[in-house]
Formats: structure tokens, C-alpha cells, sequence
């Protein structure tokens, strides 16, 4: 598991979170969650746990595709602002290592940029055991797409490690209980203005976590690029390449 000083960062800036941080596109929630309908009911909705679910930013995508959603987030400043947005969702205090909901209660579990925090010989199985078998488990990243030359830039300057292949290379089951994983990528894009974009940068946790003299220096380097990359100079608003990468598995 990562150092819990970053784990718990985000609460200081949610309000930073919910704004700059990208949607989740609908497709890769529909592919997540297909087949998870339950038998009594096949069509009803799917009961699903946003795991990790920070300010609600999948929760509400979820909401509108007519799932029954239980948010759970360790974070108390990301739960105020989850509840700020999104009135009237069951927002509970927990993490993947202690999940506080019965034994076999839902359908599918998915976690929205966050497993990677997850210490995970104690998450897998406490995920398997809410899970109704043959429920899913689905981590999602929303991955700044790197073939693009000034976001490859933009990662280095921002220290952002994950790429899709490095995901598809580590991660790789996610325990006994658990049939490997399928994946599927979806290709999408938001629209920033330069302000928005250290915005994002902001929301970090290597950038909430580090001194305030390497946060100046990160955003001198931001401002830097905006101002001298060819595919950048001149432009008030930029479009930034996401691909969203999903990994689907199913409890045994």
C-alpha cells in the first residue's frame, strides 16, 4: 500500500477535486457492469459500491444510469463534498481493507482511480466477501493518453506514473476469489483552459504532498509548456486525450 500521508491528501482540495478531475465516459460503466444484473430481477438495477468513491464524480455517473449506488470513502472532507454534490446518496466512512456492508449484499464493486492505494492481499478478499458470486469487481483509471506528445511532457512535469501498459502489465489478478481479469479501453477528452489545467495538476496528491518551493516549480514548468509548445502556444483552451482503461473480473 502507498504512503497514507498522499492516501488521505485529497480532502484538503475536494471542492479542486470535483471540479478539475475528469468524468468517467458511460460506456466504460455500461462494459463494467454488464452481466451483473441479478437473476431475481434481471431487470432492475444493478446494486453497486463505489469503492473509494472520493467526491462522487463515478458515483453520478452511475446514479444517471439508474444504478442503486452505496458510496464508501476514508476521506471526511472528500465525503462532505460527495454529499455537496450529489444530495441524497448513501455515503458510508470505510476503505477497500474494511468495507461496512454485510456478506454477499451487492453486485458489483467499482473503484474510480483508487486502487492503486488499496493494500490488496487484505482488499481482495473483504471486496469478494460483499460481492454476491458471479458480482463483479472493476478498477477504473482515467489515463492522460501519452501518445500525445505535449501530455507526455505534461506527465513528466507532474511525476504521473501510470501508463495503460504498465496497468495491464501489474495488474494482474485480484486474488483466489476473483476470475482473471478482461479488459477493455475507452477513448475520450475534456476541454481546460490553461487556468484548469494547473487546476488538475493541483489535485495531485504528489503535488498536495510536496513543499510549497517544488509546487512553484511545477507550476513554472506548466506555465512553460502552455507557452512554448507548438501544439499549445497561443491556445485559451486546450483539449486533453483521456483513455480509460477498465478491468472487469468476476467473484467465483
Amino acid at each position: 500500500m502507498t504512503d497514507p500521508t498522499q492516501r488521505l491528501s485529497f480532502g484538503a482540495a475536494a471542492a479542486e477535486y470535483d471540479r478539475f478531475r475528469p468524468r468517467y465516459p458511460a460506456a466504460a460503466l455500461r462494459w463494467a457492469l454488464a452481466g451483473t444484473e441479478p437473476a431475481e430481477a434481471p431487470t432492475g438495477p444493478v446494486q453497486v459500491v463505489d469503492l473509494a468513491a472520493g467526491t462522487g464524480i463515478l458515483t453520478r455517473v452511475l446514479l444517471a444510469l439508474g444504478h442503486q449506488v452505496t458510496a464508501v470513502e476514508p476521506d471526511p472532507g472528500m465525503r462532505a463534498q460527495l454529499a455537496a454534490a450529489t444530495p441524497g446518496v448513501r455515503a458510508l466512512a470505510g476503505s477497500a481493507e474494511s468495507l461496512p456492508l454485510p456478506d454477499g449484499s451487492v453486485d458489483a464493486v467499482l473503484a474510480g482511480q483508487a486502487y492503486h492505494w488499496f493494500d490488496r492481499p487484505a482488499a481482495h478478499p473483504e471486496i469478494a466477501r460483499v460481492l454476491r458470486p458471479g458480482g463483479v469487481f472493476a478498477p477504473i483509471w482515467n489515463l492522460r493518453d501519452d501518445r500525445v506528445p505535449w501530455v507526455t511532457e505534461l506527465s513528466r512535469i507532474a511525476e504521473i506514473g501510470d501508463t495503460v501498459d504498465r496497468l495491464r502489465q501489474t495488474v494482474t489478478d485480484f486474488g483466489d476469489a476473483f476470475s482473471a481479469p478482461e479488459w477493455s479501453e475507452f477513448a475520450h477528452t475534456t476541454t481546460l483552459t490553461r487556468t484548469d489545467l494547473l487546476g488538475l495538476i493541483h489535485t495531485r496528491s504528489y503535488y498536495l504532498t510536496a513543499t510549497p518551493t517544488r509546487q512553484a516549480e511545477v507550476d513554472q514548468e506548466i506555465r512553460r509548456l502552455l507557452d512554448t509548445h507548438p501544439d499549445l502556444t497561443g491556445q485559451e483552451t486546450l483539449t486533453l486525450p483521456y483513455r480509460t482503461l477498465v478491468a472487469r473480473s468476476r467473484r467465483t
